[in-house]
């Protein structure tokens, strides 16, 4: 089960950031050139943020059958010093959480604004946020710390 949970997580990863990536981008657009708030930003809007929760729900699985966490929290003091352990037991996590929790706030937050103008501006910094954040915290392949390939399949 944790091999399913971590495909799905890896191939996840990329709609994330390609949705948040075109969210950022059509919000910012929008904000300068001052176009209204159509149902298609609503769409990006909304679909971010979903995808975003998918993940957090499949993370959260991988997080009680990784045997990286496992042996983070069975040992914690020799753990901590471990830089890859550490990354997955601790920092992946917290900065991931961080990063949705700041997503659903701008997405909940563009909701309630009256103007296109101050929607699109509120999606645009929130969405920002999450997405740097996002990114920062990424195992990607060429950190030396941790190796983890691009793309993860099921054979």
């Amino acid at each position: 089960m944790y091999f399913v949970f971590l495909v799905f997580h890896s191939l996840i990863r990329w709609l994330i950031v390609i949705s948040l990536l075109a969210t950022v981008c059509f919000s910012y657009y929008k904000t300068r050139k001052k176009l209204p708030y159509t149902k298609a930003d609503n769409f990006f809007r909304i679909s971010s943020m979903i995808l975003a929760h998918i993940q957090l729900l499949i993370g959260i699985n991988l997080y009680f059958l990784s045997p990286f966490v496992n042996y983070f929290i069975n040992h914690f003091k020799t753990a901590v010093h471990q830089r890859e352990v550490r990354f997955f037991g601790m920092e992946h996590s917290f900065v991931m959480l961080l990063a949705i929790l700041i997503i659903t706030i701008g997405a909940v937050k563009a909701k309630k604004k009256e103007s296109d103008n101050d929607k699109h501006k509120t999606v645009y910094k929130f969405y920002l946020i999450g997405l740097l954040l996002i990114l920062s915290s990424i195992p990607w392949s060429v950190y030396p710390w941790v190796t983890r390939p691009f793309f993860r399949w099921f054979f």
